[in-house]
């Protein structure tokens, strides 16, 4: 079978809340490899609420869908507050990146609570703006910035990263609705040991199989290498 669209191949999958430190829940998703511990974990941020974007926006639920099994990832996805998707809805209102820093807080929290491993932020579009502000203040070994627009995290909150070690890896479309490759090398060049990624053909939503394999392949070659390369077919059993 063709590992394509949103199928999902096997991993324990399990519904999770978040508790902020403004006592709101959020709902989120984590899955894990089936069979194995997984070897590094990614803490998804989805894309702007008000513009449709919830944890099931495709890219990250097809990283959820796939990744586990297929690079032995841990993938956790979870609704920013005032954000509503099949899984039920966040409380609180979403609050333009303020007071979402608590909900990354809530992230960092879980993932240290149920000891996962080697944490990655991966962001994408309003996501990137969450993980550029607040990453920093967490022990993660790195962000993957899907179409970051910049529209909300300063020229100062993107510098602020030259002086972290931590990796940065930035996959910019090609024809990206707010911020194209030449453009985002001037705004990312503060960062000097920013891996910017310019995908050719590819556009904000990553519409197309093309462009999902493309994302999944850059995050797995940033996280676990040794997964490499990814299968585009499947012959064990899959999820509904």
């Amino acid at each position: 079978m063709e590992i394509r669209g949103p199928v999902l191949l096997p991993a324990r999958r399990e519904d999770i809340e978040l508790t902020t430190v403004d006592d709101l829940t959020l709902v989120g998703e984590l899955a894990l490899p089936e069979a194995r511990e997984p070897v590094a974990t990614l803490v998804t941020l989805h894309p702007l609420p008000t513009a449709g974007g919830f944890m099931d926006s495709h890219i990250l639920r097809k990283a959820a869908g796939r990744l586990p099994a297929l690079a032995d990832l841990a993938v956790l996805r979870f609704n920013t507050r005032g954000t509503t998707s099949p899984r039920g809805t966040s409380e609180g209102t979403f609050d333009g990146g303020a007071s979402e820093v608590f909900d990354v807080a809530a992230a960092m929290d879980f993932v240290r609570e149920r000891d996962l491993p080697r944490p990655w932020l991966l962001g994408w579009s309003f996501g990137t703006e969450l993980a550029l502000k607040y990453g920093r203040d967490h022990d993660i070994e790195g962000v993957i910035l899907l179409s970051p627009p910049l529209h909300r995290a300063t020229a100062d909150e993107v510098a602020a990263w030259a002086g972290d070690e931590r990796r940065m890896v930035v996959l910019v479309p090609e024809f990206d609705d707010y911020l194209r490759p030449a453009e985002a090398r001037e705004r990312f060049a503060s960062v000097p040991h920013a891996d910017l990624i310019a995908v050719d053909g590819g556009k904000h939503l990553w519409v197309g199989e093309t462009q999902t394999r493309r994302v999944l392949m850059e995050i797995v070659a940033a996280v676990n290498p040794d997964a490499l390369p990814l299968p585009v077919e499947w012959d064990g059993p899959v999820g509904d």
